[in-house]
């Protein structure tokens, strides 16, 4: 019996034993998992970690995690050089190219207003109508560059809403002028004097894309309207069309990118310009907001903010 006994109490003595290593490994290695973890997280957060310089495991992963961190932001600054080199070289060619076709273009309305022979005048015509095209096709391509690169880069600060407007309605004047469409402007002497927070660049880019899809999509010699609203949070600015309206269900896909509806696919375009304005205001605290009904027109809203960044971090 004491012999049972003795074997009984090493076999709880070795079973405890044994119990106490595998709970004590687990703790270690719970330690070492939540430790590493942390480290991984600094690692994503771009945070250079101090190491031992031993032979120690920890060193060695904290080792190549530091080495991972510099080849990822010698990456990120050579990416960056690039878009910025394709960014200057693109704007560069939109200039070298659209000086001299505004200039062909300017001399072909010179042209026709001559006394000119049938034939001739027909050649203008045609003339006038490629350049247009590729005026046209001008414009898309750099809307689509800066898409495709991730161009958008908004530096917003406080300008004067009724400029925006102003530049913007200017901007698509010509395209007005040869639908006949009168663009008319709504706004109060007290909501003109007003600012809002936005990139004035990319803000006046985003505006004319909303007024050049309400001329497009007008019939000849209607109107377009723009009102401008002040809210507790925000300047609402919006552009009203009499025009061909959209389907209610897709109003949310149209601020997709490259989406187009069927009964818009024979009027040019690539579907660019509604998810470029999206994406200018959302990187600016703003946003979209579209209304409309098949057939009676449409109302697109541009909320932007009344106050900078020092208003929200008091």
């Amino acid at each position: 019996m004491s012999y049972f006994f003795i074997f009984i109490l090493v076999f709880i003595s070795s079973f405890l034993s044994v119990s106490i290593t595998i709970f004590y490994m687990h703790k270690k290695t719970e330690t070492v998992m939540a430790h590493l973890l942390q480290r991984m997280d600094n690692a994503i957060h771009g945070q250079i970690q101090e190491m031992a310089y031993d032979e120690s495991m920890d060193a060695a992963i904290t080792q190549r995690l530091n080495r991972l961190l510099q080849i990822a932001g010698m990456h990120k600054e050579q990416a960056e050089l690039e878009r910025d080199t394709i960014k200057a070289l693109i704007s560069d060619i939109s200039h070298q190219v659209r000086t001299p076709l505004s200039n062909i273009m300017l001399y072909i309305e010179l042209l026709r207003e001559q006394a000119l022979e049938k034939n001739i005048e027909g050649l203008a015509d045609k003339i006038q109508k490629n350049s247009e095209k590729l005026d046209f096709f001008m414009k898309e391509l750099v809307k689509s560059s800066y898409v495709e690169q991730e161009m958008i880069l908004v530096h917003p600060q406080m300008v004067s809403v009724e400029e925006l407007i102003d530049i913007s309605c200017q901007n698509v004047e010509l395209a007005a002028f040869r639908k006949k469409i009168m663009i008319k402007k709504e706004l109060s002497k007290e909501v003109s004097e007003k600012l809002c927070y936005a990139d004035k660049k990319w803000t006046i880019e985003a505006l004319g894309n909303l007024l050049e899809n309400a001329i497009k999509y007008s019939k000849e010699e209607s109107m377009v309207q723009i009102r401008c609203k002040e809210q507790e949070s925000f300047l609402c600015i919006e552009v009203q069309d009499d025009g061909i309206g959209i389907k209610e269900e897709e109003q949310g896909k149209v601020f997709e990118r490259f989406y187009r509806s069927e009964q818009v696919k024979e009027q040019p375009g690539f579907g660019i310009g509604l998810y470029l304005a999206r994406e200018v205001l959302s990187k600016q605290g703003g946003y979209l907001k579209l209304t409309s009904k098949l057939g009676k027109g449409t109302v697109i809203a541009m909320y932007l903010s009344r106050f900078g960044d020092s208003y929200y971090k008091r």
